[in-house]
């Protein structure tokens, strides 16, 4: 397990969370089921063997090997119309449909571990920054208590700079809490069973690029779609069985028979006849199967368009809004607090305009944290609805 402190990267969490989680551990045991269903379908048939013995009495003159009629043959089936094969290919499907679903589990822990990364990530920033205003507001109380001392400032002043402060280590107080939640969630979302602390080392920036898209491959990529189209290829697989089911075995025996005191040799055939059973309804259903299967498949791949052409758009907006306004904001307030600051010690300007400043600056970092946090979340999202692989 992750020791306290340890330093953790986006990639590590992600491995991490895919070699540990039960879900997944849980999804491998059902292919390996899937994969018995598959062996078991290829399995041949068992002969049978028949021992029979017939008029046998309680009363005589009897004598039993001369007086019964005493079978010992073996009888085999013989499936027609590739039941066998059909079987096989019903079951890899089933097998191929498990696989899947893990790799679609696998994904979405991976796209919640990342949302949940950044977010953590986002919330621990937002927390070294305001433990750097707090020691700033150290020194600013330190600096004011020192000018009322020396009689050059009024203690009004220094009341109002410590309330500022004040006011500022409650929310590092709150952001602390929020990074402990979100470092938590993060863990959880890990499987983890231990909750050490982490520094999440993966830098907020630079932003990443945003992908240029083509839906025909993202829809290849994505495994909801690929287990919709495997639950198709399932169902036309169960109605070429059902299909093969219509076609009536065959059952050959061949034995020993010993009858009044004779032996002799024993053959046979033996079909159903078709005549009311046919299978019709399993094929009926197994049509319907098909009709509801590609319903699915198209209703899978509409909202996969959704989401992509959603998770697209929000990334481009909360790239625009970090490229452009809030980086200008975040620069400018900084500006701002500096020559507040700088006119606030030469006294040309005066100590509530020099806080307003402070406080701008302080928001306006955090905001632009909490929305670099949130692009990092969407591009994740996106990199999901692509069908990018962990």
């Amino acid at each position: 397990m992750l020791s306290a402190q340890t330093p953790l990267t986006l990639q590590e969490a992600v491995a991490t969370a895919i070699r540990q989680h039960p879900v997944l551990q849980a999804s491998e045991q059902r292919i390996r089921v899937a994969e018995g269903f598959r062996r078991q379908a290829g399995l041949m048939l068992n002969p049978r063997l028949v021992l029979q013995t017939e008029n046998t009495r309680p009363y005589g003159p009897f004598v039993w090997l001369r007086d019964t009629d005493n079978f010992a043959y073996l009888q085999q089936t013989f499936e027609t119309g590739g039941k066998r094969e059909r079987r096989v290919e019903l079951a890899s499907a089933g097998q191929r449909r498990a696989e899947l679903e893990r790799e679609l589990i696998e994904r979405q822990i991976a796209n919640r571990v990342k949302q949940a990364y950044w977010q953590a990530a986002g919330a621990q920033l937002a927390l070294r920054l305001l433990d750097q205003d707090v020691a700033r507001f150290d020194e600013i109380i330190r600096y004011h208590q020192a000018r009322v001392t020396e009689g050059a400032i009024a203690e009004v002043d220094l009341i109002r700079v410590r309330v500022e402060g004040g006011r500022v280590a409650v929310s590092r107080n709150a952001a602390s809490l929020d990074a402990e939640r979100a470092r938590i969630a993060m863990q959880r979302e890990m499987a983890a069973v231990e909750f050490p602390d982490l520094t999440f080392t993966s830098p907020l920036e630079p932003l990443p690029e945003v992908p240029v898209l083509n839906v025909s491959e993202i829809l290849d990529q994505r495994p909801e779609v690929r287990i919709a189209r495997q639950m198709v290829d399932q169902a036309r697989a169960n109605l070429r069985l059902q299909q093969a089911q219509s076609k009536p075995n065959v059952d050959a025996l061949f034995g020993y028979k010993r009858a009044t005191g004779f032996d002799s040799m024993l053959g046979g055939v033996q079909v159903d006849l078709p005549f009311a059973n046919r299978n019709q309804g399993n094929i009926s259903a197994a049509v319907s199967e098909i009709r509801a299967a590609e319903s699915s498949l198209a209703a899978t791949e509409a909202l996969v368009r959704a989401e992509v052409e959603a998770a697209r758009r929000e990334v481009e907006i909360r790239r625009q809004q970090l490229g452009g306004q809030l980086r200008a904001m975040r620069e400018q307030a900084a500006e701002a607090a500096r020559i507040a600051e700088a006119s606030y010690r030469e006294g040309a300007t005066d100590l509530l305009r020099f806080l307003d400043a402070q406080r701008l600056r302080i928001e306006t970092q955090l905001l632009y944290t909490r929305t670099l946090a949130e692009y990092r979340q969407s591009y994740a999202v996106l990199e999901a609805a692509m069908g990018v692989a962990p």
